[in-house]
């Protein structure tokens, strides 16, 4: 008999297929709400020992979305797929406005229904049911996008009225529980690439799902579990799970979840067995023994899940690993959606094994749990399919029937202490009592063998949990074991990253080599250049040297001239004396002028060769300074001469060849005149460049670009740009360090016109294939990009685009070019609406789609094109036509390029690219444009079919 209240009892109430009581029970026939056992509630424990149980269907329940701010925006033209009948409980689900299908629910919820009113229908029956010792869930399924975590998971911290399910649900369960006898905690967790992670605690991945082989309950060991204290602490955690629940921004929910959630409450009570139900029980037990109430526990959980919504990539613009996660998601979900099927049609195989999902909520279908369901909708005809399918699934659930179990224990511990010391008790009864009459003494015997006999079932009850214990602890050791062949495959994988670590650290240090060797050369040409500083400066050392001892003999010259006035002053005394002096002074006089004269010789010959070299340095400046103006204005009237030639060309070819042959002669030669002095000025500004190259040298000339002087950079910058306009430089100035001058002045630099002559330099490199991979290589497009992107000058924007545009040529540069942002710069510069820039941007566009067409169709590389992963076919689409001719031929040359892989096809049809194409094949002025857009038009099957 013991054992048999061990084990456990199931109360047996009649239930309809609705959930709910019979007419004739006390409870609601809509709701059936359950109150917490009492004494005064009778049961009838031999029906709890044949473990019979209440059959209770799924409740199943339909929430609408409002319309959002796009359905809202298309005001009377918005078509709606659903029509609630919120009286009848019906929904009808329009496929068309002569096709139309009804389906009847427990519940219809408007598009206007409060929280409050989901939660008193769909959760509060499951709740109170919980509190009294039932398993429960609650769950919401639907379309991404259509208001499951809102209806679940809001938290309404600061508005009431906004709080979900979850919040309801536990502020409910702790007002109707004593915190000193009964426990509230709760585990959070998310589904996540189908990997059990705790909300919690986010270091806690991969939690094992565990189900007891006896009674099939599932169980998460190593899940946090936080016991509940009061409201607030039940937001704090919550706000915690939300924290770190993943969730995304798509096109059909700026706040996806990318995961399920699944809260999952734990609640314990403490209830009474009266007398009268013990005795019942126990019937060859006496009455002394059994105390007059067994203590029992209520233990019972709720599960609330949010699950992720179903999506379709085309609609939900899933991209990356986006694409992983909602594959995961779908696939969990179909593995729900069959297990409700084999369910709904008592199929005798279940497969809750395909997914951990339905591992999970094994006991929430076709289980032990009262379960409820709400299904989430939206209004859009345009998610029909969705919509129905989300419907056909909740009408398989409610054929689902659950055995609900009610979960009550007895406490053993306490009642083993009671009974241990009635043993005691009686013990010393028998002592006391000895020598009473033969007949007493048997009757205490009786008790006391029925005593150990009581005592013996508790024991081996004990026993087996004990065996239960040392089973889990082999479950741990084998999980340990698993864990650690786990940890050795991380250390051998680490041990390979070391490995590649140590060959990029030794790749690294070569390049550290090769840089220090190249900083030795410009160490070695910079002491070249302090040691003619310093040799400039020993000139004027000596120059000064040669002053203060001319002025020194100038002074000794005067003092000789004092002397000799003395002397004078004193001749009539010592005349012979005086006569000896004039001698000597003569002497000394004729020894000194010489000297004087000689040192004036060789000072006037210090000062003019100092003025002489002073001068070559000022005419070489001057030199600069007006070969740079030179060539400034030359570029000037280049452009224009650009510009006035493209103009030209674009009134010719709309004129016809009569009028041309009559009357533009003029035009001819005064085009041909200008284009002869622009010939001519550039060839003579090529030999200037070429002289100073000579005299100055491309050494000191690439040292002039690290000067402090902000004219002297300007000056040489500009020298080096059109040194690289010629090829037979261009490999020089790679070789000589020029590059990586450059590359270093772009970034350190703040000056637009240091910016603009940089980038031509740059652009003149990369006109030589030998030199695009380096620019690549040291990133020469990232800084490009990043001058793009501060400066409002269009020549800049100009001259960056061109440099990016000749890069966009090499087709092996493509996967770097869009990695360092080139694709992006482009697209970025167009905000400019220069129309010299935009022409450099669609030339750009024209050479990748070009390159990267040839190598496509040569079966090099395969997938969508690089240009449609940046967005490029929206841009061509808004401004094919919005341009000068020539440039409306660059753009409509790169879309047909992209036209001919087939794996842009579905972009381009999205963009409105078929009407582009026609245009193009009909309208276009270039011969080549309209080839490649009719072969594009009739070799791509989807495309044909899009025509017709």
């Amino acid at each position: 008999m013991a054992t048999g209240a061990a084990a456990g009892r199931a109360s047996v109430r009649p239930v309809d297929r609705n959930g709910a009581a019979p007419r004739g029970s006390a409870r609601s026939k809509s709701v059936a709400p359950r109150r917490p056992p009492s004494p005064a509630r009778a049961r009838n424990p031999a029906a709890d020992h044949d473990g019979a149980a209440d059959l209770c269907r799924v409740r199943v329940a339909v929430r609408i979305r409002p319309k959002n701010s796009d359905e809202l925006a298309q005001g009377a033209d918005f078509d709606t797929c659903v029509e609630l009948q919120p009286e009848c409980k019906k929904l009808k689900l329009k496929k068309n406005n002569w096709a139309s299908e009804s389906y009847q629910f427990d519940e219809i919820f408007t598009e206007n229904a409060s929280q409050k009113r989901i939660y008193q229908v769909v959760a509060k029956p499951v709740v109170e049911s919980v509190l009294e010792g039932y398993n429960g869930t609650v769950m919401a399924y639907g379309q991404t996008g259509t208001g499951k975590t809102y209806t679940v998971g809001q938290l309404g911290k600061e508005d009431p009225s906004e709080r979900g399910i979850m919040v309801r649900a536990l502020e409910h369960i702790l007002s109707s529980i004593s915190l000193e006898t009964d426990s509230v905690s709760v585990s959070y967790l998310q589904l996540y690439l189908e990997s059990v992670q705790d909300l919690l605690a986010p270091e806690k991945t991969n939690i094992p799902i565990v189900e007891d082989p006896k009674s099939g309950e599932v169980s998460l060991p190593g899940a946090a579990i936080v016991e509940i204290k009061d409201l607030e602490h039940v937001f704090q955690l919550l706000q915690i799970g939300e924290t770190n629940r993943h969730a995304a921004n798509t096109k059909m929910n700026t706040e996806s979840s990318r995961s399920h959630a699944i809260l999952i409450i734990y609640v314990q009570r403490s209830v009474r067995l009266k007398e009268e139900e013990s005795t019942s029980t126990y019937p060859s037990v006496p009455e002394h023994i059994i105390p007059d109430d067994l203590p029992l526990v209520l233990k019972s959980k709720l599960l609330i899940v949010d699950l992720a919504g179903s999506e379709r990539i085309d609609k939900s613009g899933s991209e990356g690993h986006m694409i992983e996660e909602a594959k995961f998601i779908n696939l969990s979900l179909s593995s729900l959606g069959k297990c409700i099927n084999a369910l709904a049609e008592n199929s005798s195989h279940i497969p809750t094994r395909d997914s951990k999902l339905t591992r999970m909520l094994r006991d929430s279908f076709g289980g032990t749990a009262r379960t409820s369901l709400v299904v989430t909708v939206g209004p859009s005809v345009r998610h029909y399919s969705e919509t129905s399918s989300t419907i056909l699934f909740g009408q398989r659930a409610m054929k689902i029937v659950n055995t609900i179990r009610l979960k009550e224990e007895v406490d053993y511990e306490s009642l083993y202490k009671k009974v241990e010391s009635e043993v005691d008790h009686l013990t010393s009864e028998i002592e006391r009592q000895q020598k009473l009459k033969h007949d007493e003494k048997i009757q205490l015997e009786e008790r006391l063998k029925e005593s150990e006999t009581f005592l013996n079932d508790l024991r081996m009850t004990s026993g087996m949990q004990i065996e239960n214990l040392q089973k889990e602890k082999h479950q741990f050791e084998y999980a340990i074991k698993r864990l650690m062949h786990e940890l050795e495959e991380k250390e051998h994988q680490n041990k390979v990253l070391s490995e590649r670590i140590t060959h990029l650290e030794t790749s690294l240090n070569e390049k550290k080599q090769q840089q220090l060797e190249i900083f030795s050369s410009k160490k070695i040409l910079a002491e070249t250049s302090k040691g003619h500083e310093r040799k400039m400066g020993e000139l004027v050392k000596q120059i000064e040297d040669e002053r203060s001892r001319s002025a020194n003999m100038k002074s000794h010259f005067n003092m000789l001239q004092q002397q000799l006035s003395d002397a004078q002053n004193s001749a009539q005394l010592q005349e012979n004396t005086a006569c000896e002096l004039k001698r000597e002074l003569s002497k000394i006089t004729k020894e000194f002028t010489s000297q004087v004269h000689s040192l004036e010789e060789k000072i006037s010959q210090l000062i003019s060769e100092k003025d002489l070299i002073y001068e070559k340095l000022i005419s070489a400046q001057e030199k600069v300074q007006h070969e740079t103006r030179h060539r400034e204005s030359l570029e000037a009237e280049a452009l224009r001469l650009k510009r006035s030639w493209t103009d030209n060309c674009v009134e010719e070819s709309k004129t016809s060849c009569g009028m041309v042959r009559s009357g533009s002669g003029f035009g001819s030669e005064a085009l041909m005149s200008k284009s002869g002095k622009l010939k001519e000025s550039l060839s003579s500004q090529r030999g200037i460049i070429s002289k100073i190259l000579e005299e100055v040298g491309l050494t000191n000339v690439l040292a002039l670009l690290k000067s402090k002087e902000l004219e002297v950079q300007i000056h040489a910058v500009k020298t080096v740009a059109n040194l690289a306009a010629q090829d037979i430089n261009q490999e020089r100035i790679v070789q000589e360090g020029g590059l990586d001058a450059l590359l270093s002045l772009l970034e350190t630099s703040e000056s637009t016109t240091i910016h603009r002559a940089t980038a031509v330099a740059i652009a003149n490199l990369a006109m030589n294939v030998s030199n695009q991979g380096l620019i690549m290589s040291k990133g020469a497009v990232r800084l490009l990009a990043n001058i793009a992107s501060k400066t409002d000058d269009p020549q800049t924007m100009r001259i960056v685009a061109g440099a990016i545009a000749n890069l966009c040529g090499n087709e092996k540069l493509h996967v770097m070019l869009k990695r360092d942002g080139g694709i992006k710069a482009l697209l970025g510069m167009f905000e400019t609406g220069h129309n010299d820039v935009i022409a450099q941007i669609a030339r750009g566009l024209a050479n990748f789609a070009k390159c990267e067409s040839r190598v496509t169709s040569q079966g090099h590389r395969k997938g969508k094109s690089l240009l449609v992963e940046d967005g490029v076919l929206t841009w061509i689409a808004v401004n094919s036509t919005m341009f000068s001719p020539s440039t409306r031929r660059h753009i409509e040359l790169a879309f047909c390029h992209l036209a001919q892989n087939e794996e842009n096809s579905r972009d381009i049809i999205v963009t409105g690219g078929i009407k582009e194409l026609l245009r193009i094949s009909r309208e276009s002025s270039s011969d080549d444009a309209k080839k490649l857009a009719k072969k594009a038009l009739n070799s791509n099957p989807a495309f044909f079919k899009e025509i017709q």
